[in-house]
């Protein structure tokens, strides 16, 4: 009885922990906000050997600045370049204010 019961408690703190890590997903950003960003973000001033996949997970304050959270990579280079094209700069049609977002970021070798 006491392995049942130790069964059962195990399994429900297994499930309250899987529904607790499940937080708050990024959604993806509009057209016109994607369009926006790639402009910024429109040539490198460094060299890429490989092709990179980034992820980008951003939020706009209340004067409709960009606010960079995270971006997804290891080189250096990159997240200079994107925090200095991307943190506070306005964009002309922002999204909604502390809403997450995420977008994607392929960086393609010369």
């Amino acid at each position: 009885m006491k392995k049942f019961k130790l069964l059962a408690l195990a399994f429900v703190l297994g499930t309250v922990s899987l529904f607790a890590t499940n937080g708050v997903t990024p959604d993806e950003p509009n057209k016109e906000i994607r369009n926006q960003m790639v402009q910024l973000l429109d040539t490198p001033d460094f060299t890429v050997q490989e092709d990179m996949d980034i992820a980008i997970t951003f939020t706009f304050n209340s004067e409709g600045e960009i606010v960079v959270l995270n971006v997804n990579s290891q080189n250096t280079e990159v997240l200079n370049y994107v925090r200095e094209n991307l943190n506070g700069k306005v964009m002309k049609i922002p999204g909604e204010r502390d809403k997450l977002y995420a977008m994607p970021l392929k960086i393609k070798a010369i």
